[in-house]
């Protein structure tokens, strides 16, 4: 039955119904149960359809969230996801994924006493369903183009180009290094967030659709960025960020200090069945061990909560700042809450101790100071207020920068700022090298998924601009 909106006054907010913390922690699914039908049309209908929607504004895609939750509490879920899908390349993931918190519902004009309406899992239930449906299609074009189009790397920013760009009729061709596509939404996320045949679906529909992938492809190494100008139109670069930031305290070159991805990355493989290694000979496995992981945003998160499903002794978050200033999801802190993670707030290590391998964390009590230029509280040590933890793995999660892509790429001519990100024209989105654009984190530095898929589209469009400035030979009819 459709629902009349501004139903906040009289429903409360409700989230879909998490698995018990004990339960869920013994196995990889995801935390959130599905929404009913029933539920979710509640939940969308406490929407206040305001004038300025501020989760509209605080979205990166603008998604038009107050016309789908008016769709979904009316009960016509074919036009929500139609509207839904007509700005995000991925609503089935960034439901799962988005720090909501922070963005669309974290602005909702609803005022606090009532909460936010749930925004996040209503675009999930609305994904979902269409997949279910059979709602979902492949990118097909109405007419096709002859010119071609390759882009490095398969995470979110490469494949929302793809898909608009196929969308356009473009032969599209993705290039990525690993033997799957999909980027950190493979390797990664963990499971218990972002479960991989969600991901598998959406590839499996871009190869239906004509994109042609190329993995196991490493660019400078299997082929070159000049091979593949001269192959294509137009490039483009979507590597993402990767390398690991570290530490600059005795002990961190200790063996069981690793960095993040690394053990996500091995985490998520023996997930999908690969041959792991370093996990099967306990290097980046957590079973039985005291960890620590040094952090505070979502890969932090991600990282503990790993931990705690791979059967660790004990688990410990530090972070050198409190909890309210923790650049991570406040949801998913509160989900490793639950799940037995200990949180050593205003805590940062000085060292990591141990002779052939780590053994322990020493550690600093730190108090907030005055603000910097930035405005943010800088962080000071307090004298005399050391501790120790033990530890038998300790997990770096500090973030993640460029890699030198014009050293892996062999091509000096690629221009890069002062931070290591590609260097483009923010007009245009493309680098010093004539046809060659860039997106994604390896123009904007480490961030979310959903500004990869922002981004993604964006290049597409500028990538079209591109090629009809040039003049475009003509399209031909697709079959």
């Amino acid at each position: 039955m459709a629902e009349k909106m501004l139903q906040f006054v009289r429903l409360q907010q409700r989230q879909p119904d998490k698995r018990d913390a004990g339960e869920r922690s013994a196995d990889w699914g995801e935390v959130y149960q599905a929404f009913a039908q029933e539920a979710a049309g509640a939940q969308a209908s406490r929407c206040s359809q305001c004038g300025v929607p501020f989760c509209q504004v605080h979205c990166p895609l603008n998604n038009n969230i107050p016309d789908w939750l008016k769709l979904t509490a009316e009960g016509r879920l074919e036009e929500a996801y139609e509207v839904a899908s007509a700005t995000n390349t991925f609503p089935e993931i960034c439901g799962r994924v988005c720090p909501q918190d922070r963005l669309c519902e974290g602005n909702c004009v609803i005022e606090k006493g009532f909460e936010s309406v749930t925004i996040g899992a209503v675009e999930k239930f609305i994904t979902d369903t269409a997949w279910e449906k059979g709602w979902v299609k492949p990118p097909m074009p109405v007419r096709e183009r002859h010119q071609s189009i390759g882009i490095i790397g398969a995470g979110p920013a490469g494949m929302a180009a793809a898909e608009r760009l196929r969308t356009m009729g473009y032969q599209v061709t993705l290039y990525d290094r690993h033997d799957r596509a999909g980027g950190l939404m493979i390797y990664g996320i963990p499971n218990f967030k972002l479960e991989k045949e969600v991901v598998v679906r959406r590839w499996q529909q871009y190869v239906m659709g004509g994109i042609q992938f190329r993995l196991n492809t490493s660019v400078g190494r299997d082929i070159t960025l000049g091979e593949l100008r001269q192959k294509h139109d137009a490039v483009l670069i979507a590597t993402g960020v990767y390398k690991a930031r570290d530490i600059a305290c005795p002990g961190a070159d200790l063996p069981g200090v690793v960095a993040a991805l690394d053990y996500l990355i091995a985490s998520n493989r023996k997930g999908l069945g690969d041959d792991v290694p370093e996990f099967e000979n306990g290097a980046l496995n957590a079973e039985g061990k005291h960890v620590v992981v040094v952090g505070g945003g979502d890969t932090a998160m991600d990282c503990v909560r790993t931990a705690v499903r791979q059967g660790a002794a004990s688990v410990t978050c530090l972070y050198r700042r409190d909890k309210a200033n923790m650049p991570g999801s406040m949801r998913e802190v509160k989900n490793a809450d639950e799940e037995g993670v200990r949180f050593e707030w205003l805590a940062a290590p000085e060292a990591f101790t141990g002779t052939d391998r780590v053994e322990g964390v020493r550690a600093q009590r730190m108090h907030l100071g005055l603000p910097d230029a930035t405005g943010r509280q800088q962080v000071e040590p307090i004298a005399n207020a050391g501790f120790a933890l033990k530890a038998d793995l300790v997990i770096k999660a500090l973030g993640f920068d460029p890699e030198d892509l014009p050293a892996a790429f062999n091509e000096p001519a690629l221009p890069v700022t002062r931070w290591g990100t590609l260097k483009v024209d923010h007009r245009t989105m493309m680098t010093a090298l004539p046809g060659v654009f860039a997106a994604g984190d390896i123009v904007r530095g480490a961030s979310l998924v959903v500004w990869g898929i922002r981004d993604g589209r964006d290049a597409a469009e500028q990538i079209h601009g591109f090629i009809q400035a040039r003049g475009e030979t003509p399209a031909i009819a697709a079959e």
